[in-house]
């Protein structure tokens, strides 16, 4: 009655693989794909660009990044917030370098340079792994943060150490600088996330995606049926960079304006993104926008309803907030390690059978 597949047939093995096989599923993806870019933009207001919109379709990105490389690869990354200084650093290199060249081709140029570091950084992954690889991640992270904050070229010797984006714009909407509008930011951020997922859906279905799933569930059975580990942990390490690397040049460039790298892209950024994946469900795609969506909107839910409802104490609010997430992790890693996406998913096949037992 609520969620059937009666009379939606499949005559060809295409129709059958195809990301939504189910009409009432592709019907929904579609009906928000129109919500999101022809009704949303109208209506949006700065808070929910800044609070709420914005912040998620960025984070999903870097989400999505760490998801190929953990979820699918199975390589434990814990350096997100340095990859994603790369990117935002690489974006203001690139924008102040060619200012004629478009601020949008400088985001993608920025994430290609995050995957070149990525992939110098990945190459420890062909010698260690688990609880080892994390640690070498982890010394990335903070070298990276160490670099742009000690060597004067990267924030082109700024006196206050800050790199700020210049004000550019595309096809006569001005989308970085303190004159941009909330429905630029979240139009611009919307594109990225919409083409990166769609990348990301079809790289995790293919070949590529395949050997990457196959290292992760057992390197060596891999490499003996054919896998080269090479290949896959360092082309996974470099798609997860560019996503990661994208999401911090739009971090800076769209939403943030100005950044340091210490403080914009400290630990906590690794850790927040880790925990999108973790809370998401590792290994698949809409799990990195629903952990995304879940630890952005959390904060804002707590301040709305704690603070500005009940008069509660900023900082008890953000000690809560920490409490929860903490919580959750521990509740997902030990009753469903799939997380969000895995409770999503059980509850389709509930709807698929009701009223009969599962």
């Amino acid at each position: 009655m609520l969620y059937r597949e009666a009379g939606d047939f499949k005559t060809s093995y295409r129709d059958d693989s195809q990301t939504f096989p189910l009409k009432l599923d592709r019907l929904g993806y579609y009906a928000a794909l129109a919500v999101a870019f022809l009704v949303v933009p109208f209506v949006i207001t700065d808070y929910w660009a800044n609070s709420v919109l914005v912040p998620f379709l960025i984070y999903a990105i870097a989400a999505l990044g760490l998801n190929i490389l953990t979820g699918y690869a199975g390589q434990v990354s814990l350096g997100s917030g340095g990859f994603m200084a790369v990117g935002a650093y690489a974006a203001y290199k690139l924008a102040t370098a060619f200012p004629e060249i478009s601020i949008l081709i400088h985001v993608l140029l920025a994430g290609g340079i995050t995957a070149m570091v990525g992939v110098l950084f990945g190459l420890p992954s062909l010698r260690i792994k688990g609880f080892y690889l994390a640690v070498a991640t982890l010394a990335a992270q903070f070298f990276l943060v160490w670099l742009f904050n000690k060597v004067p070229w990267f924030y082109n010797h700024s006196a206050s150490g800050q790199i700020t984006v210049p004000e550019r714009s595309f096809l006569g909407w001005i989308i970085t600088g303190p004159q941009t509008s909330a429905s630029a930011k979240y139009l611009v951020c919307l594109c990225f996330a919409v083409l990166l997922a769609w990348v990301a859906r079809n790289l995790t279905r293919g070949t590529m995606g395949r050997t990457w799933m196959a290292i992760r569930d057992m390197d060596i059975a891999a490499e003996i049926i054919g896998v080269n580990p090479l290949t896959a942990k360092m082309t996974a390490f470099a798609v997860s960079s560019f996503f990661i690397g994208v999401a911090g040049a739009l971090l800076f460039t769209v939403y943030l304006g100005a950044a340091e790298a210490s403080e914009t892209f400290g630990i906590n950024k690794s850790f927040l993104v880790l925990f999108m994946v973790i809370i998401g469900g590792l290994g698949s795609i809409f799990g990195s926008f629903a952990g995304a969506a879940f630890l952005v909107l959390l904060p804002v839910f707590l301040k709305n309803v704690l603070v500005g409802s009940l008069g509660w104490p900023t900082d008890l609010a953000a000690h809560l907030e920490l409490m929860i997430v903490g919580a959750l992790i521990v509740f997902f890693l030990i009753v469903e390690p799939h997380g969000l996406a895995q409770l999503w998913r059980v509850t389709k096949e509930k709807l698929r059978l009701w009223p009969f037992p599962h």
